[in-house]
């Protein structure tokens, strides 16, 4: 659908560039222009549907870096997920998908799922089947015999079975390599959330075969000596990187030079139910948690936005809460809508098509009222989204929209 929307401001830039009273013009999937509302309309047939909204925002569709399709976030969705049957879950999958794009993300990397699943979905979605975000998708985590998500069907033990499971990964159709380095408390047998899972060099195994099939890895490491082992490996992204130890956290100078120093960009996924985390724990003393992940940015490792959607309490309409941590840690808003925008797609590796309003890329766009760059919350009222060309309208939001009976 070719369309043309006004807004009051229209974000061109990173890092907070916009102009006032802007104009993006999609047509066939694609934004053919994008700059001041006058320029912009003058070029547009004048058939072409249009929608003005004087008082609202126009930025990038959002990225949410770190989602679990196949986890309903219940207070125990690896129950959910082992009474369900595929054709369940891919329906339950589908739902949750929805969530995401009518809250605004319009790109979401899934790090783990069931049978491919989210790759079946992924390609649903693409063909316009099911209302959904553009789904990169991880297939099964590899991660050691009985270890965290064995559930999911990527246990392996040795070299070759590492190297077999990232080929068959790969074959399936996996974006992304996912490998869990340490254990984690999804997982209540196996290893501690702290322990590592695997070598250095079953890691460095791990990349090798993901780069000579030309995919990226993201390697979930809680401990630290796990996360300095996949930093060594050379992964792409680090999930959580929350530095634990045996009773403690060492979070290592050295370690984050070399994070930053590879670019290596660091995905927290906190969990949009991160103040219930801090008000359980108390706030000082979550405060030295919550610390590290602005020390590492202080050291100059790039992070990006992800919720663990999924999991307990870390629901699919609210990357919004996760982005509210950043705030909380005095991260300034553009910032953050960078760490979800600009900076998610380049970790991603789809920074040439999205992640940017520009001529030429992918029509992913958020239209919300107010302004973000003033108050973050505004994120929150959406008035419409597209994810590559296709609208997705909040139902509070259909009596709104000015100039369409979407």
């Amino acid at each position: 659908m070719d369309l043309l929307v006004m807004a009051g401001r229209v974000l061109t830039e990173p890092g907070g560039g916009y102009v006032e009273d802007g104009a993006v013009f999609v047509q066939g999937g694609r934004i053919a222009a994008v700059g001041h509302r006058a320029e912009v309309e003058a070029a547009v047939p004048q058939d072409v549907r249009r929608i003005s909204l004087p008082d609202a925002t126009v930025l990038p569709g959002l990225i949410d870096c770190h989602v679990h399709l196949a986890f309903d976030a219940s207070a125990d969705p690896v129950g959910a997920l082992k009474e369900s049957d595929d054709t369940g879950l891919l329906l339950g999958m589908a739902k949750r998908a929805g969530q995401l794009v009518r809250s605004g993300v319009t790109t979401a990397r899934d790090l783990g799922d069931r049978g491919g699943l989210a790759m079946r979905l992924r390609d649903a979605i693409a063909r316009g089947d099911v209302p959904g975000p553009r789904v990169l998708a991880a297939g099964r985590p590899l991660t050691v015999p009985g270890g965290h998500c064995w559930f999911l069907g990527g246990e392996v033990e040795g070299e070759e079975a590492i190297r077999e499971m990232v080929r068959r990964n790969a074959a399936e159709g996996a974006d992304v390599i996912k490998v869990m380095a340490t254990g984690g408390g999804l997982t209540k047998s196996g290893h501690a959330t702290w322990e590592s899972q695997f070598t250095e060099d079953e890691l460095r195994v791990v990349v090798a075969e993901a780069r000579a099939l030309g995919l990226p890895v993201a390697a979930h490491a809680h401990g630290t000596e796990g996360i300095a082992a996949a930093v060594a490996a050379g992964v792409n992204t680090i999930e959580h990187c929350t530095w634990m130890t045996d009773g403690g956290f060492d979070a290592r100078e050295d370690v984050v030079a070399d994070i930053a120093a590879k670019g290596i960009q660091v995905c927290p996924a906190a969990s949009p139910n991160w103040r219930a985390f801090a008000e359980r724990f108390g706030y000082e003393r979550a405060d030295v948690l919550f610390a590290r992940v602005r020390w590492m940015a202080e050291q100059g490792v790039s992070l990006i936005a992800g919720t663990d959607a999924g999991v307990p309490r870390a629901d699919f309409d609210n990357l919004v809460g996760s982005l509210e941590f950043f705030r909380y840690l005095g991260f300034p808003e553009a910032r953050i809508i960078d760490m979800a925008t600009v900076d998610a797609a380049r970790a991603l590796g789809i920074a040439e098509e999205t992640g940017r309003l520009a001529a030429g890329y992918r029509a992913d766009l958020l239209v919300v009222d107010g302004d973000p760059l003033a108050e973050l919350e505004a994120l929150r009222d959406v008035r419409l989204v597209l994810a590559g060309g296709r609208p997705h309208v909040p139902e509070n939001a259909l009596t709104r929209l000015t100039g369409t009976d979407a």
